[in-house]
């Protein structure tokens, strides 16, 4: 039983940091089109592009720790 536990824990981590990584992977995927299409009208706004295209990354680190502490949890 405790190999079953042990699978478990490691699939729901895995399935938490992938999960994660493809919603930011998305997100920053139509910011930075549109960031993109900003600055082809305005060079200016290359700054606050570029800050809101790395934003969406933080939802990765969100998912790294709950990742984290789903794989420290003990029956």
């Amino acid at each position: 039983m405790v190999e079953l536990s042990s699978g478990l824990l490691a699939l729901s981590s895995a399935i938490a940091l992938a999960s994660s990584a493809f919603a930011a992977a998305w997100a920053e995927k139509n910011i930075g089109v549109a960031a993109i299409g900003a600055m082809a009208e305005k060079e200016e706004l290359f700054g606050k592009g570029l800050i809101l295209t790395v934003i969406p990354e933080t939802i990765v680190i969100f998912g790294l720790v709950v990742s984290i502490l789903i794989l420290t949890l003990k029956y």
